[in-house]
């Protein structure tokens, strides 16, 4: 379901996306409003969908995951909804989407070196053709809800 949000609406989904654990009190205080007016706006949004659910930014890095890396992965015949059953089982794997076009699929993957790299390309080459791309630093982290004036 479209719909559109006003301006404090935005400003509060701003707030929760830097920071799900800020108060209704902290955020309040930033957009103007008082605590209950935006838990209220809060409690709609959550009711109508807009928010689906909050999570915690992981630092893959600390947890020993030195390299991130996006892979493509162009399923041979037959093999598509074998990998689709098996891909959330791959600890590696933190993003996975079914896409249009010549690949199949495109994963967001957290590696721990390059010979892990090899072992995870090499579980992968089953299912398919594979091309890896490794990130080497994120420019730009946000949504349109963080560029836009109004939703």
């Amino acid at each position: 379901m479209n719909f559109k949000i006003d301006h404090l609406s935005t400003e509060i989904l701003r707030c929760l996306q830097q920071n799900a654990r800020m108060s209704f009190t902290e955020i309040g205080r930033k957009v103007g409003l008082t605590s209950p007016a935006v838990a209220e706006r809060v409690k709609k949004m959550e009711d109508l969908g807009v928010i689906e659910n909050y999570t915690a930014h992981i630092s893959y890095a600390k947890l020993g995951y030195q390299l991130k890396a996006i892979i493509t992965l162009r399923a041979f015949v037959g093999k598509l909804r074998p990998f689709l059953d098996k891909v959330d089982t791959f600890r590696e794997v933190i993003n996975c989407y079914r896409i249009t076009g010549n690949e199949n699929i495109i994963m967001e993957v957290v590696i721990q070196d390059q010979a892990h790299l090899e072992q995870f390309i090499d579980k992968l080459i089953s299912y398919g053709e594979t091309r890896t791309h490794i990130i080497l630093s994120n420019v730009v982290s946000n949504s349109p809800v963080s560029k836009s004036k109004d939703v």
